[in-house]
């Protein structure tokens, strides 16, 4: 059946298994459709379609006006830096003295071993941190801000009621899991928070329990979990944590 004449773009977005649903409202919402699904033994590739807004034509007259301009400034900037060239080379202290500006900004963007340390002591809830209390009531859990928080936290260890939302294989080992975790209770009708996930753990052993394990544990499970800050994946939408400590509990 022909579109009309009607152009689409296409993006292709990865989801870890158990999370497709969620996704796919996510992209809906944003006026995409889903074309195909393909899924793997961990994730599930989601290829997604919406038509390119046409472009008015005054739009597109000013586009080829701008086009003529950063073409003129091109050929300028090139006769200037052949210009350039043809001047004496800096002395090496004025080559030091402009490196310097660059130097001096790397501290502000990266903290010392000192400062790491001493963030790393303090365990944030939602209670003491407001960012964090942010991030655990979202609606979406591709939201940019999920993103920021890991990359202004990273290292640092966070605490809060979470739950076993899917619970996967890892690489199809037999003892080694990637497991999702939720936010809160678990829910089958609901979710919400960002998608954080243990990747690569073992049951026993690496989520540190500290009270005796249920006879068995999976999807449905309720945990208090302590875990530190690891990284945000923007592909998959994965927050990933390593854990600290995990305690079993009811539901609150």
């Amino acid at each position: 059946m022909a579109d009309d004449g009607v152009k689409y773009e296409t993006r292709t977005v990865r989801t870890i298994r158990g999370a497709e649903s969620r996704t796919v409202s996510k992209w809906e919402k944003e006026g995409w459709e889903v074309v195909s699904q393909s899924r793997g033994k961990l994730q599930t590739e989601i290829t997604l379609r919406r038509p390119k807004p046409k472009t008015p034509w005054r739009l597109a007259v000013i586009g080829g006006g701008t086009l003529a301009v950063l073409v003129i400034a091109l050929i300028a900037n090139g006769i200037i830096r052949e210009q350039s060239h043809a001047e004496p080379a800096q002395t090496p202290a004025a080559s030091a003295s402009e490196t310097t500006p660059t130097e001096r900004e790397r501290p502000s963007q990266e903290p010392t071993p000192t400062e790491s340390v001493e963030a790393g002591g303090v365990v944030l809830t939602p209670d003491s941190n407001a960012d964090l209390a942010a991030i655990l009531g979202l609606g979406d859990y591709c939201d940019g801000s999920i993103a920021a928080f890991a990359e202004k936290y990273r290292g640092q260890t966070i605490a809060f009621d979470g739950n076993i939302a899917a619970m996967n294989s890892h690489d199809g080992a037999s003892t080694r899991y990637d497991i999702l975790i939720g936010v809160g209770d678990y829910s089958e009708t609901s979710a919400f928070g960002p998608a954080f996930q243990f990747r690569d753990v073992n049951t026993t052993i690496d989520l540190h329990s500290t009270d005796t394990m249920p006879d068995t544990i999976g999807v449905g499970t309720n945990l208090d979990i302590t875990a530190q800050v690891d990284e945000y994946e923007p592909n998959s939408c994965l927050f990933l944590l390593e854990p600290v400590e995990t305690a079993f509990r009811s539901t609150r």
